[in-house]
């Protein structure tokens, strides 16, 4: 296991967007998984497409994204540490996050060939904030640059759970709404 952090410390450092790619990668997809597995409880009707999506983002999007993200952040320089920590988490919670989520929607609208549906939106962003303004004070004052993926990733496997539960359960809504207008359509033809 040693050997293991040594090496994923040392990628982190020297290909940071390869490394903390594959680690969003294997967080969102294990994010689904619990959220199937465990709070969905689907068994061996798992939905591996949904896993491989987002899997995809996580590791496509997302891990890129806030790699370069958090390479802007450490850029900006502060008069004071204090400064510093609530102009980052501002920064992240205020301009990163909104898009962040609203992305995270779009983009699995998308690949699952369904509409887009703000009516999670809000809700989402709120509890975001509820978990991540706290993880960005901690992770802006004492994690080194380089770890702070890492820890975001870290909550974000139960974050990703929560978005993966979500996101089920409002493309569920949406072809129930979907199906109910086809239906309503189709009554009076059968009359």
């Amino acid at each position: 296991m040693a050997s293991f952090l040594k090496f994923y410390n040392a990628a982190l450092i020297r290909r940071p967007i390869l490394a903390q790619s594959a680690t969003a990668a294997v967080l969102f997809g294990a994010g689904d998984i619990i959220a199937q597995q465990a709070i969905e409880q689907r068994g061996k009707k798992h939905d591996f497409l949904r896993t491989a999506r987002l899997t995809f983002y996580g590791g496509a999007m997302f891990g890129p994204a806030l790699t370069k993200w958090y390479q802007l952040l450490n850029r900006i320089k502060f008069s004071s540490p204090t400064k510093a920590v609530v102009y980052r988490v501002w920064l992240d919670q205020a301009i990163l996050t909104p898009v962040a989520v609203a992305v995270f929607f779009g983009t699995m609208s998308v690949l699952e060939g369904q509409g887009i549906s703000g009516a999670t939106y809000q809700p989402t962003l709120i509890r975001n904030w509820m978990v991540f303004i706290p993880t960005q004070i901690i992770n802006f004052s004492i994690v080194p640059h380089h770890l702070r993926f890492v820890v975001v990733s870290v909550v974000s496997l139960f974050w990703n759970t929560y978005l993966s539960a979500v996101n089920a359960r409002s493309q569920r809504q949406l072809e129930f709404a979907t199906s109910e207008k086809l239906e309503t359509k189709q009554a009076p033809q059968e009359a």
